[in-house]
């Protein structure tokens, strides 16, 4: 497994690393876009893996948007 997919981001990190807001992503979480994991005590967190991946599918559906 490659490093980007076992590095972990909190939230506000992760929000971030998008450029979006805590709310946005909280948005992007509830659409099903990513799921963060949970620790055991309940905080999220993203795989950097998991957002590049949230991150590539935005850009081709954006693009698929505005042609």
């Amino acid at each position: 497994m490659s490093e980007e997919r076992l590095l972990l981001l909190t939230a506000r990190e992760a929000a971030a690393y998008l450029r979006v807001s805590l709310f946005t992503l909280n948005r992007i979480e509830r659409q099903g876009q990513v799921r963060p994991f949970r620790t055991p005590g309940g905080h999220r967190r993203y795989s950097l893996g998991m957002l590049n991946d949230y991150l590539q599918h935005s850009r081709k559906v954006g693009a698929g948007r505005s042609a």
